[in-house]
């Protein structure tokens, strides 16, 4: 099992030129794709109280879901058939092949819920699949079209423990909404004289909402990140995010699960305590799952002049480049005007950092980066949180 697990990482991390158009690697890579997802969603369903999210209940029982779930499996083994007769190594088409059989095995779209003692706990498997799905659709074409290097693979060194990020960010969604949302809670509880000034909001226009929390959020963000940048004690959590040697739209997850807890709490604050509707809650949640994903995103194009205004990939990878230029700029996450406001603001025109990550020995691995904050030698090193 071992030694069929080690092929197939080799073969996707295969280097670039060996997966031309026509290779059998993109039909593979494709298979693979939807077969976990299509496993993913027929588990979801067959097990509903374990692996689903309350909250996308109304995807689920949408009338042509089943056969959305039939044409995904569908075309998880025509690709992996192709693979299987395109590519000389057979290992990539194989495994999407087994899987997309084993969800077929599982009841495949017809699938029926089986009876099953709920905890109380689940977790969001559904999430996490419709997450990979509309992510990887949209931004692994995207680098392969407009890429910023060309030479980076899809599959990239380090890109099994991003991955690994964006499971556990997505996985365990019930536990991070329950942390999350209790001080908006607590805030709700003991400010019910604020009722007037929440009708007040929840009259507003929806975009204008929306607008207002865009901006509201990004000035609390950008506090929030430069003091993570600026405390060494908790710049050693925030080093884990920055501690990527490559930049793509997968590379955004890799953050350290307190940090995310209370990057959330920042975000969610004025969301669930200051009146904004539901649904620009639910939009602006969806939005930053894909905007943190672009502006990681191996994406080119320089936008000197919409880059002083809205964020762009080219903004944000200077804010993760290795230079000593690079050290404290551009924290803003969706206005680098907000950095202009405060002196922070770097882009030179035309110039890309020329490589990423950071001057600290970060260890490799979930668990060895999950305590590396209080592992992290207490001498003093060169880096972000000591420049400032």
């Amino acid at each position: 099992m071992a030694g069929y697990l080690s092929r197939l990482m080799r073969d996707l991390e295969s280097p670039v030129e060996v997966r031309r158009f026509g290779s059998g690697w993109f039909s593979g890579f494709f298979a693979l794709l939807l077969a976990i997802s299509g496993l993913g969603m027929v588990l979801a369903l067959r097990f509903p109280e374990w692996f689903t999210t309350p909250e996308l209940a109304l995807v689920r029982d949408w009338g042509g879901f089943r056969g959305a779930l039939h044409l995904i499996l569908l075309a998880s083994y025509a690709l992996s058939l192709l693979s299987l007769l395109l590519r000389p190594r057979k290992v990539l088409g194989m495994t999407a092949l087994g899987i997309g059989l084993g969800a077929a095995l599982l009841g495949g779209a017809s699938v029926q819920p089986e009876e099953t003692r709920s905890w109380g706990m689940f977790f969001g498997l559904d999430f996490f699949i419709v997450n990979l799905l509309v992510s990887g659709f949209m931004f692994a074409p995207l680098e392969r079209w407009v890429p910023r290097r060309r030479e980076q693979r899809l599959f990239r060194n380090e890109w099994r423990e991003d991955l690994f990020y964006f499971l556990v960010s997505t996985m365990f969604v019930q536990i991070l909404t329950f942390l999350t949302l209790a001080p908006s809670a607590i805030v709700n509880q003991n400010t019910t004289d604020w009722q007037a000034f929440r009708a007040m909001v929840a009259d507003l226009p929806w975009l204008v909402q929306f607008a207002i929390v865009l901006v509201a959020s990004d000035f609390a963000q950008y506090w929030y990140h430069r003091l993570f940048h600026q405390v060494p004690f908790l710049w050693g959590f925030h080093a884990i995010h920055h501690s990527a040697k490559s930049m793509d739209w997968l590379a955004g997850s890799r953050m350290h699960l307190l940090e995310v807890v209370l990057l959330r709490i920042v975000t969610s604050l004025p969301l669930f305590t200051l009146g904004f509707s539901p649904t620009v809650m639910q939009a602006y949640l969806g939005f930053i799952y894909v905007w943190s994903s672009l502006l990681h995103a191996n994406v080119g194009g320089d936008f000197d002049r919409l880059g002083h205004w809205f964020a762009t990939p080219r903004f944000h990878h200077w804010h993760h480049g290795l230079e000593r230029e690079a050290f404290d700029i551009n924290f803003a996450i969706h206005f680098p005007w907000i950095d202009k406001l405060f002196g922070t603001f770097h882009l030179p025109p035309g110039r890309w950092p020329e490589n990423y990550g950071i001057p600290e020995d970060v260890p490799r691995g979930y668990g060895g980066q999950f305590l590396y904050p209080w592992t992290r030698r207490s001498k003093k090193t060169e880096g972000p949180a000591d420049a400032a």
